[in-house]
């Protein structure tokens, strides 16, 4: 009997020892990611490989994160939201506005009049009032959404100073409702990626742009354009949604542990972090515009800033009519919309 049980306590030990070092062997499970931009964007430098970093970190190495820049595992930018849906990659960082028709709801933060010029403002509304927009991620797990801190209007070779300065000028347009808002301006909207942009900048496809100055550094926007016009305090003509998709049955397959490690990474002190780290990566863009040879930033009066704000006021109705005939409440989006970014305004 004594035999018997030395041999079982034998047994248990060794296939202790045999758990433990398949368990040390265990490799991590790896998180594709796949974005747009460059290598040397702000979303490449400043927010993805230092979060890869975080995550591994906090998930005592289960989890690797491997991010590609600059569409290096294929297809076109308006593809990502597809990728992340259909389990091409893991995980995507994208544009809203770049599939149009399949965030209705998220649109409403990125509206000129509802966005302002904070991206920490807003970025703090969308994530403390995500039950606005969630219908919207019924196919995607969203790990993180927020906006940069806003457009302004950059200019080839024209001085904006009023809206009857725009008229019958191409602008390159970031989303559906950026194109209503160059629409209103009395100018022609052009629909492209920002990585086409420069491009077009200096062929003159378009003679100007609605982007934020975050993008000046990786993209030289400061050689291309010569004029940079914005409203008082800062304030900007809508912004661009940002979307940290992860694809939902990948998210799923994950032990609770590492859901629980991805949604505590991106949390609401996370969120607050990237919605400051946004308004803090215009800076380096100002200083190049300011500095850059004949060029100039103008702050409009308050006369150009009403007639602006109309226009920005008239895409909102236009919004609001819109998404009403697909079932969704625009008006009551808008009014909490508002409502939650001016809480956080300081």
């Amino acid at each position: 009997m004594k035999k018997i049980k030395k041999s079982f306590v034998a047994i248990i030990a060794s296939l202790t020892v045999l758990s433990n070092s398949l368990f040390a062997n265990e490799k991590p499970i790896t998180l594709v990611v796949h974005h747009l931009h460059s290598p040397k964007a702000p979303t490449h430098t400043k927010f993805l490989l230092p979060w890869a970093e975080k995550v591994e970190k906090m998930s005592k190495g289960k989890i690797k994160v491997e991010v590609f820049p600059s569409m290096t595992l294929g297809g076109k930018p308006n593809e990502l939201y597809k990728q992340a849906r259909d389990g091409v990659v893991d995980i995507v960082w994208t544009v809203a506005g770049y599939t149009p028709g399949v965030f209705s709801r998220t649109e409403v933060f990125e509206l000129p009049t509802v966005h302002k010029g904070s991206s920490l403002d807003t970025s703090v509304a969308i994530k403390e009032n995500f039950d606005l927009i969630k219908d919207d991620f019924k196919k995607t797990k969203p790990l993180m959404v927020y906006v940069h801190a806003g457009n302004a209007i950059h200019s080839v070779n024209k001085k904006i100073t009023s809206i009857s300065d725009l008229k019958g000028l191409k602008l390159r347009t970031p989303s559906r409702t950026g194109g209503w808002l160059i629409e209103e301006f009395g100018a022609e909207p052009v629909g492209m990626p920002l990585p086409a942009l420069p491009q077009a900048l200096s062929k003159n496809a378009v003679d100007g742009a609605l982007i934020p100055y975050e993008v000046f550094p990786p993209f030289k926007f400061h050689q291309l354009t010569k004029y940079s016009t914005e409203g008082k305090n800062g304030s900007r003509f809508g912004t661009s949604v940002f979307l940290l998709l992860m694809n939902k049955d990948k998210f799923n397959s994950l032990p609770k542990e590492l859901q629980g490690v991805l949604e505590k990474s991106l949390n609401l002190d996370m969120v607050k972090e990237v919605g400051q780290l946004w308004m803090d990566v215009e800076k380096p863009g100002i200083k190049m515009q300011k500095n850059s040879k004949d060029s100039e930033i103008i702050t409009l009066d308050d006369k150009a800033v009403d007639e602006f704000n109309e226009a920005g006021q008239r895409v909102v109705e236009k919004w609001i009519k819109e998404v009403s005939q697909k079932g969704i409440d625009g008006k009551m989006l808008v009014d909490k919309a508002r409502e939650a970014i001016n809480k956080n305004t300081k």
